[in-house]
This record gives C-alpha cells, structure tokens and sequence, in this order.
C-alpha cells in the first residue's frame, strides 16, 4: 500500500514544530546555526539558508550556506538580515551546495558586498564543488539544460511535441543567466571527505550525485547536524533528472547511491534541508525515498509493458497533476531518468521511432517470460 504525502512525514519530528523564520529573520536552529527563509517565485516557494557563526583568519564573522535567486526581492531581504541578524560582524565566506540557481543566484553578489576594502580588504570567497562551479559559470554565460535549442530538442526527442510547448522551452535560453547573472571569477573547491573547520567546529563534506552534478552536503559530528541541501528534503522527493547535456546519464542511480552515504550518520541527526523544515528521522526519510524510487520503477516498468513508451508518456504515469511548463520540464527530466534506470538494467530496451522519438519497450527476455 502506498502511504500518502502525510503519513509518510508522520514518520519524521520536527524539533521546531511549526515555527519558521520570519522574512528577513532568523531561528537558531543548533549552536552557532541560524536559519533563515527567502520566498522563491516558483511552484516551490521557499529556500532555506544557513548562517554560522565563523572565524577566518582571527576575524569574526559569518559563513553563509547557499544564495537564493538574484532578484531584487532577496537582494533587499539579505539587506535585513545583514542589519539586525549578524551581530554586527561580517560574511566571511559563502558556501554553495550546487549550482541550481535558488542556491547560487546571489553567490557573487554576496562575496562581492563583502569584499574589499569596506570588509577591512578580507576577500569573502565562494567554496563549491569543482563540478557545480564550471557548470554554473558556463550555466550564466549561455544555457545549461534549463532551456534554449538544445534543451527543445532533448525534450522532443523523449516525445513532447507540443509545439507551443517546445517554443517556450527554445525561447528560455536566457533562463539560468537571469537567476545567476554572475559567478565569482574565484572559487574554493569542495570535495567529497574534505573537513572545512567553521567556526571551530569541524564539518565534513559529502557529496551526491543524481540531483546535481557534485552536489555537496555537511556533516558536524560535534553539533550532531546535517545540512542536506537537496539531497535529502523532508516532504517532498528530491528532483532527479536527465538533461540535454547528458543525454544518456544514469542520474537516478547516481542518485540512489548517493543516499546510502547518510546511512552512516547518528539516528537522531538533525537534518536542515534547502525546503521543508528542519527534521530529525533521516534514515527513515532515507528509506521513504528508497521505497517511492522503487515503486515509480515499478509503475514506470508496467507501462512500458502495455506499450512502447516515451519520456513524455511516462509523464502522466508519474505525476498524475496538472503541470505547467516549468514543472513539466523537470518532470519530463525525471520520466527519462526512470527510463534509463531500467535502460541501463537490461529490463528495457529503447529505439527510434521514425519521428526521432526514443521509445521504451520491455526487453525479450522480460516478455518471453
């Protein structure tokens, strides 16, 4: 039997309950954790930021986990923030999960308002995966899966061919740039294992794939604190996509193994992820998102087994709800990464059709059986 939405999240706690920061504010969520939410203009309406009190260099200050969107609206938040939330001392250093532009959009307008000769000459630096800062330095000088030609034609080739649909997606090559207009020409790169100390504490860097292309958590062991990014979110299930740059990719067993490094990690970890609300319960969380994979393949499996299917006919198959075009093109992302999934496992076998379309049948063996 498949649980709903809310009695799978009856499984989590919420250590907080219902309480959120309010715009502009901040919560104190762990010693030296402070959290603080910024509206996004998006289906998902909200992102999660984190504050830790920091030391560089035997300055004081503050680290910043992750961004939001450039738009003049968080500009003016973080404004407020600075004003009544940091104690009077600066941002020393912003670090980014992934380069999605709710996480990286104002990384260089931060490291920049927190520069130079007004921050006392500090260079407030931006640290990232070597991965997700090539691709987010290409992603705001051109597109990156997110719309222009090529994303269309990707997308066609898995059987949408709305044409006003496909128009719009050609028409939004300048999606990503008007997010994350800039990145900081400079970088600290973060790798999977590598021990970043803030503020005296010791915080480890996972890293996940499937999601992003090297998108990195932090774990402090002392603090007993996770910060998930969206690797792991407690209400609704991390997007996990194919997209025109990596037209074959596996990104869903990317992904699932991804996963299975949290499992190490104490029980009652508290979990802050980029959506949703700080929650501890993540090897159940864990287990949830292991269980609804599993079931959408199965799902995914039994439609192709009626017929040949494309990305696009998968699409109803997974999400049952009316989508716009924005929501389609992340769900048409996750409809052919279950694809490949069972591509890659042998239990599918994909052709061309005549219209270019890739379509997914049962392989012989299967339907011998």
């Amino acid at each position: 039997m498949t649980l709903s939405r809310e009695q799978l999240e009856a499984h989590l706690h919420y250590p907080l309950g219902d309480a959120l920061p309010a715009p502009g504010a901040s919560l104190v969520v762990a010693p030296g954790v402070k959290w603080i939410r910024m509206a996004l203009p998006f289906a998902l309406d909200h992102i999660n930021l984190w504050l830790l009190r920091d030391q560089i260099d035997c300055r004081d200050g503050w680290t910043v986990v992750d961004c939001c969107i450039s738009h003049d609206a968080a500009k003016a938040q973080w404004e407020t923030v600075f004003a009544n939330e940091l104690e009077g001392l600066p941002v020393l250093r912003v670090i980014v999960t992934h380069m999605h532009p709710d996480h990286i959009g104002l990384a260089d307008w931060l490291c920049t308002r927190w520069s130079g000769a007004e921050a006392g000459g500090h260079t407030c630096r931006l640290w990232i995966s070597a991965t997700d800062y090539t691709m987010a330095r290409i992603g705001s000088q051109s597109t990156t899966g997110f719309g222009g030609d090529s994303a269309a034609d990707f997308f066609a080739s898995q059987g949408l061919t709305d044409p006003d649909s496909l128009q719009k997606i050609r028409g939004r090559a300048s999606y990503y740039p008007s997010l994350v207009p800039s990145v900081p020409n400079q970088y600290r790169r973060l790798i999977d294992g590598l021990v970043v100390s803030i503020g005296g504490r010791d915080w480890r860097c996972i890293s996940g794939f499937g999601h992003a292309p090297e998108h990195i958590a932090l774990h402090c062991a002392e603090l007993d604190v996770l910060i998930s990014g969206d690797m792991v979110l407690p209400r609704i299930s991390t997007n996990v996509s194919v997209y025109d740059q990596e037209p074959e990719a596996d990104s869903l067993a990317l992904f699932l193994d991804s996963l299975e490094k949290y499992l190490p990690l104490p029980v009652h970890t508290l979990v802050l992820p980029s959506h949703g609300k700080p929650f501890t319960g993540l090897h159940e969380r864990i287990q949830q998102l292991q269980d609804h994979h599993r079931d959408r393949l199965a799902e995914v499996m039994a439609a192709c087994s009626e017929k040949a299917c494309s990305g696009a006919d998968i699409l109803p198959v997974l999400f049952p709800r009316a989508l716009d075009l924005h929501q389609t093109t992340f769900a048409m992302g996750e409809a052919v990464a279950h694809l490949h999934r069972l591509w890659m496992t042998g239990e599918l076998v994909r052709e061309r059709d005549a219209a270019g379309v890739w379509r997914f049948t049962c392989a012989p063996a299967l339907t011998s059986s």
